[in-house]
């Protein structure tokens, strides 16, 4: 048995050591990817000129059609700033998609690679060695027409390729907005639910329940009340931009999101914030809400 004890330790011993090692190695190639220099061109400069150098490497690697720049690198350039990545579709010839996903060669030719890995069938994310991050996917001209996204930008394009290449065929799916009546019910509904989850001891469900999914649903309630305040959203996520877009509900997210172990203080704060926007509140269900929030574990 003490032989076995004294087995088992060595063993644990060596994959700590091997484990330490391996932070090690990550943190002195950490040391190799440079943050970003503005020193003689700003950084969107700097991201537009990296986004050429992949569209000129694509040129070089003989079987690409295009490089569409999106969001901030496509038509909405006036938000690229120090923190922006580089999204964009490589298009490349029929039969060629899989020998540009598998081989990264053409987009290290703009910048050595330091991290990639595959996240979708399509595409994959890559930091480059100079601190530059990439979100790409890869896609043949027949692909195309199936495929929603925002309309892009055509960085570099082959001779004879279409401008239009860089136009959705198919539009961005529309969901009709719900009505406030489900989405103050849903946002209660999440309230209830949460703080039930909260008093079983399961916080983190709790805490994704009441900040997260409750919280979603008054972001929805604004945007039904002020239309206007969806301008400039990104229409894969609602909370983007959120505090240069809403700036009074900014002011409340504190409150509403204040961590892993504050549920019932951030329920009470989604009641008074969905009492102060006048939605129409069911007298039993915030007793009830209320009565858990203020009630203590285990009690």
């Amino acid at each position: 048995m003490a032989g076995n004890a004294q087995a088992d330790s060595r063993r644990a011993a060596h994959a700590n050591g091997r484990r330490r090692a391996a932070v090690r190695r990550a943190v002195a190639d950490a040391d190799l990817i440079r943050a970003p220099d503005n020193a003689g061109m700003d950084t969107p400069r700097r991201l537009l000129a990296r986004l050429d150098a992949i569209g000129f490497a694509l040129r070089d690697s003989g079987h690409a059609l295009a490089l569409i720049g999106l969001g901030s690198v496509g038509l909405e350039t006036e938000r690229l700033d120090a923190w922006s990545d580089l999204d964009f579709f490589a298009i490349v010839e029929a039969g060629c998609k899989a020998r540009y996903l598998q081989q990264l060669d053409w987009l290290a030719a703009a910048c050595p690679l330091a991290w990639h890995f595959r996240n979708t069938a399509d595409g994959s994310k890559a930091l480059m060695t100079d601190g530059v991050f990439c979100e790409f996917a890869v896609f043949e001209p027949q692909e195309l027409e199936a495929i929603p996204f925002a309309p892009g930008r055509v960085v570099w394009k082959r001779d004879g390729v279409d401008d239009a290449i860089a136009l959705p065929r198919k539009p961005m799916p529309r969901r009709e907005p719900p009505g406030e009546e489900w989405v103050v019910g849903e946002a209660l509904s999440c309230l209830l639910v949460g703080l039930q989850r909260w008093h079983r001891g399961e916080t983190l469900s709790a805490a994704r329940l009441v900040q997260g999914q409750a919280l979603d649903r008054l972001l929805e309630l604004d945007a039904l009340r002020h239309p206007a305040s969806g301008h400039g959203a990104d229409p894969f996520n609602r909370e983007r931009r959120l505090e240069a877009r809403c700036p009074s509900i900014a002011e409340e997210l504190p409150r509403l999101v204040p961590g892993y172990a504050h549920t019932p203080q951030a329920a009470l704060a989604m009641l008074d914030a969905l009492a102060a926007r006048g939605a129409a509140l069911n007298d039993a269900i915030v007793g009830r809400i209320l009565g858990l929030a203020q009630t203590p574990p285990d009690s």
